[in-house]
């Protein structure tokens, strides 16, 4: 245990200090400033080493979080992320983009704010980036398997290291001209900077992971020829296709997926030049959804110089505290106020729109917004309560449907479910022999920290197909969907 009258003399929640709006509105870098090591002793301190750490469950990964916040109070750097490693492959995208479901489940939150495992987990990283802790770690041997990965998001990326780890030669391929997937071009660089992804890369490619970036698997190569070339195929291409809002206006120039504004300034960010970008630049800009995303084109709008910024929820405005029907430890929908939403801007809830309207030019000038209402169970425009809110530029980011599915069932012969994701097993396996499915492909939209997980349990089903057997950890089933009363 790390201090066992931790959680009895500190029962404060302390975090690091975001930088000041002012400043960080003016670069893209990350908002946290540094941490306070004697801060972040004094919070692993508080927590408990439950006899039961509802922790674990809270996380997919299985994360072995008691021991690690013992070690980093003691000290002692390199065993804790030792400890870290062995459950997470990338504890430096966790650390930064989780919305953490653990501390949603530590027993401490039942009448205490819950310890900040999310901060210890980044900070244990960081140092042992910094220290040189995080070296390579390839095969002793080589099985002369070969497994394509396709797709390089959190899932890929964890079923690769798992792979090469175990002795096969793995190639990740993905579509876009580099490597990182939604971690490379849909996380803007003030939640997570790209430095952060280049450094585990760089150490996958000396593990001998190899990477085959600007390759589209169904059209450069079809799935049929990958199929035939290598022993197995993880299918790890996320849930890309985004949920649309077919209202009058839809079609209107100024109107745009979130993703598509997202990735256009993580390539300007990167270097590239962007022709026609889109841009928040003196506009009125109105992100309709409330998730994660929409908040990410929110903090991207502050920095572009935007004249104003709404955010719209069709839903209504989450409780600050637990609801009774989300007890402990389950993971309860809470209002939180992001540090894009404390950059600035309105946030409206319940708010249905109806309608883009158009100004002479044949552009986007405004929406027809009206009060939600349930009828039936459904939530749809209250009629005679209409207004107009006006926008120049429209971000929807109203979450994913699924996978991209028709070279995926035209080639593959992959099936899907109900909810659009492919058809597998328990196991990550499909239909047919050898190919595998990991990530929100199979999931549907979900967290980094699932993906991660998905990713090293996959990893050890292919392992098992090719060999036999397997010494890989696999944390959860596919079947698995959380916590669970």
């Amino acid at each position: 245990m790390a201090d066992p009258k931790g959680f009895l003399k500190t029962t404060e929640r302390e975090l690091p200090k975001r930088r000041p709006v002012s400043v960080r509105l003016m670069d893209w870098k990350e908002v946290y400033e540094q941490g306070d090591p004697t801060q972040l002793r004094r919070q692993a301190g508080r927590c408990m080493d439950c006899g039961i750490p509802f922790c674990h469950r809270g996380c997919p990964l299985g994360n072995l979080i008691p021991e690690w916040n013992d070690l980093t109070w003691r000290g002692e750097g390199r065993q804790a992320i030792e400890r870290l490693h062995a459950t997470n492959n990338f504890p430096e995208f966790t650390g930064t983009l989780c919305p953490a479901p653990c501390e949603s489940s530590c027993v401490l939150g039942i009448n205490q704010p819950p310890v900040t495992i999310k901060q210890v987990e980044v900070s244990i990283i960081d140092e042992a980036w910094n220290e040189g802790w995080v070296e390579p770690h390839p095969p002793q041997r080589l099985t002369g398997k070969t497994v394509a990965v396709v797709g390089s998001g959190p899932a890929g990326l964890a079923a690769a290291q798992q792979l090469t780890r175990a002795g096969h030669t793995v190639a990740v391929y993905e579509r876009d001209d580099r490597i990182g997937g939604l971690l490379r071009y849909g996380i803007p660089d003030f939640k997570m900077e790209k430095k952060r992804l280049d450094q585990r890369l760089a150490q996958m490619t000396a593990e001998g992971t190899r990477f085959r970036a600007g390759i589209d698997i169904g059209t450069d190569i079809t799935w049929n020829d990958l199929r035939a070339r290598y022993d197995a195929v993880v299918v790890a291409t996320g849930a890309m296709v985004p949920r649309d809002l077919p209202i009058p206006g839809r079609d209107l120039p100024g109107v745009h997926f979130a993703m598509e504004y997202l990735t256009q300034q993580n390539r300007v960010g990167a270097g590239d030049s962007v022709a026609n970008q889109i841009t928040a630049e003196g506009k009125h800009v109105v992100v309709i959804g409330g998730g994660d995303t929409g908040a990410d084109c929110i903090g991207t709008a502050h920095r572009q110089g935007a004249a104003s910024v709404t955010n719209l929820a069709i839903g209504a405005r989450p409780p600050l505290e637990r609801a009774e029907h989300e007890p402990w430890p389950t993971d309860p929908r809470l209002f939180e106020v992001s540090s894009a939403h404390e950059e600035g801007g309105k946030r409206e809830f319940l708010a249905s729109t109806v309608e883009f309207l158009r100004n002479e030019a044949g552009e986007v000038r405004a929406l027809r917004v009206a009060e939600t209402e349930f009828v039936d169970g459904r939530r749809v425009p209250k009629s005679g309560t209409e207004r107009e809110i006006p926008a120049d530029l429209v971000l929807l980011a109203l979450g994913f449907t699924g996978p991209e599915q028709q070279f995926l069932s035209e080639q593959l012969g992959l099936r899907f479910d109900g909810r659009g994701n492919a058809a597998r097993d328990e196991d990550y396996a499909t239909a047919e022999p050898g190919v595998f499915v990991a990530g929100d492909a199979g999931r549907g939209q979900s967290l980094i920290v699932w993906a991660i997980a998905e990713g090293r349990a996959a990893a050890a089903a292919v392992d098992r197909y090719l060999e036999g057997d397997t010494a890989l950890p696999s944390p959860i089933k596919a079947t698995e969907r959380g916590i669970s009363l």
